[in-house]
């Protein structure tokens, strides 16, 4: 607990009473006090501890509100109430949960007037090895798939990006050992989890140009080519459908609450728009193929300019939807999460002109009913981190991908060609200045809820730089096989897939002895990932592989 706030006149009373009001935060060792009230919590839940708050005080209650470091200009929560002392040098003890992720700030207010808060800052001075937290108390589908083998080379290092994204998701997806580094960021910012999508949508914009380009070399018409798209965008849709809605034991899909969007959905429907804009100006261009202009050494951008039309009338068709548009109750361009966020004057806002297009177009009952920003920020109403107006953005991080690929076919065996321009491409300029290099303080955040354009432009840096590391090590210099994530790559919709819908059946999940543990929360993490990784390797031993 670090030093009040400096107080003088009526406050300094309140300080020097608070002298009797210490705050402790109950580590191993610590004894546990005999006075405390009924008011103390039987069992602490993960990431939480147990805070003493005595008072002193023999004519005033004190009320305690307390606020997430966190929390972006967000309000002061209530916590408890301290009742009075009623015997000289005997304070009144009360003990509250509260959690111990991240410094919290506590508010203290009497109930005499004309004193003024006192403010306590906590750090993380909770320090425990990996297992339990401090604690006081000991607590007594039926979709057809086609398998075949692989017969033409590939580049391994694209299904080792591939499969390190969805390794990671599969770990976050199974709760990452209940660390918050492995969790979703309520709002602007990022963390592991907050990485992987993008890059699963950055790599299918690169296969989707290495595929499409060896198609049409092969003969294949575009007709035939749209068609095979079409149909893989529909079962990814339909499959994610069927993911995202588990009603296995209670009977038939209720259309009344059925969720549309999702992961799955996303990745179906940003597949077909990125892979009809690439067939629009595709041509059998074979690989190593230069562009006599005194412009060559960006030919793989200029071939392609009219792509680029497309994205950049897509993205100001974004700027203007999510600035422009009128929501209801809610500043024009607003991108905050609502709740208690921006001082609690927007409460039902979250999202904005994302969640309004949303509600207007889906229903409320048919997007998530349960965002990342309803625990931290108290929000209230539903919003879908795969809604509509993000796909857009989702487009863009696929055709930057697209990209990638791109340069793989005009530079093939041209190492330090790709390296080059991959390197240029993670060089993270625009994002530096949509963000102005901060969390929340930029002109457009980096906002995973939102897809927003800095989240898509900063991933994409971050996407080449690993595609660049990778490509290095795996098919240049050969010093790694891309094992064990390799693997997963080659059968990533199997893994993504099978992953979801037995998340909850043994071995992937079981009753655990100490379920505040993040030592045994990692290692159920830890081996239900590893399971899936000795399934695709097995099935990749076996040339198996789920393909749509």
């Amino acid at each position: 607990m670090g030093a009040p706030s400096r107080g003088r006149g009526p406050s300094a009373t309140l300080c020097v009473a608070v002298t009797a009001l210490s705050a402790a935060l109950l580590a191993p060792g610590l004894t546990q006090p005999h006075e405390l009230t009924r008011r103390r919590p039987s069992e602490l839940k993960i990431d939480q501890a147990l805070l003493l708050i005595h008072n002193a005080l023999i004519n005033e209650n004190l009320t305690v509100s307390w606020l997430s470091d966190y929390c972006f200009q967000c309000l002061y929560q209530y916590l408890i109430t301290v009742p009075m002392s009623n015997t000289m040098g005997k304070p009144s003890i009360v003990a509250v949960a509260v959690d111990s992720q991240h410094p919290i700030t506590l508010q203290l207010n009497g109930t005499l007037e004309g004193r003024e808060p006192q403010r306590f800052v906590t750090d993380l001075k909770i320090k425990y090895e990996l297992g339990s937290p401090s604690r006081t108390d000991t607590a007594s589908s039926n979709v057809p798939a086609t398998v075949w083998t692989i017969s033409q080379p590939r580049l391994r290092s694209l299904d080792t990006f591939r499969g390190l994204a969805l390794i990671i998701m599969v770990f976050v997806n199974y709760g990452g050992g209940k660390y918050w580094f492995f969790k979703h960021q309520s709002w602007n910012g990022l963390t592991l989890a907050d990485l992987v999508f993008p890059w699963f949508v950055f790599i299918m914009g690169t296969s989707i140009s290495l595929s499409l380009s060896s198609m049409l070399r092969r003969g294949c018409s575009k007709w035939e080519v749209l068609g095979k798209a079409f149909w893989r965008s529909f079962l990814l849709f339909l499959i994610g459908i069927i993911v995202i809605n588990p009603n296995y034991c209670l009977g038939p899909l209720s259309w009344d609450n059925l969720r549309i969007p999702g992961v799955l959905q996303r990745l179906g429907f940003t597949y077909f728009v990125v892979a009809i804009l690439e067939l629009l100006s595709a041509k059998a261009v074979a690989e190593n193929s230069t562009l006599e202009t005194p412009y060559s050494a960006l030919q793989d951008i200029l071939l392609c300019w009219p792509q680029w039309v497309f994205i950049l009338t897509l993205e100001v068709t974004w700027l203007c939807l999510t600035f422009l548009l009128n929501v209801p109750g809610c500043p024009k361009g607003y991108l905050g999460p609502g709740g208690i966020g921006d001082f609690g004057r927007y409460p039902n806002c979250t999202g904005g002109a994302a969640a309004y297009i949303d509600h207007m177009l889906l229903g409320e009952k048919h997007i998530y009913q349960h965002p990342s920003s309803n625990v931290l920020y108290q929000t209230t109403v539903a919003y879908d981190p795969e809604g509509i107006l993000g796909t857009i953005n989702s487009i863009f991080m696929a055709f930057l991908g697209l990209q990638a690929g791109k340069i793989f076919l005009f530079y093939k065996d041209q190492h330090k060609q790709i390296i080059s321009r991959f390197f240029i491409w993670s060089i993270g300029i625009i994002s530096a200045f949509l963000t102005k290099c901060s969390k929340d303080e930029g002109f457009i955040p980096v906002n995973k809820n939102l897809w927003s354009v800095s989240y898509v432009t900063t991933l994409s840096c971050f996407a080449f730089m690993l595609l660049l590391l990778i490509y290095y090590l795996v098919d240049v210099k050969r010093l790694w096989s891309g094992a064990p994530f390799f693997y997963p790559g080659m059968n990533s919709i199997l893994v993504y897939t099978g992953h979801e819908i037995f998340e909850n059946y043994f071995p992937f999940k079981w009753k655990m002895k100490d379920n505040q543990s993040h030592g045994e929360h990692l290692a159920q993490s830890l081996v239900a990932t590893s399971i899936w990784v000795i399934i695709s390797y097995l099935l990749y031993r076996k040339r198996m592989f789920w393909k749509i």
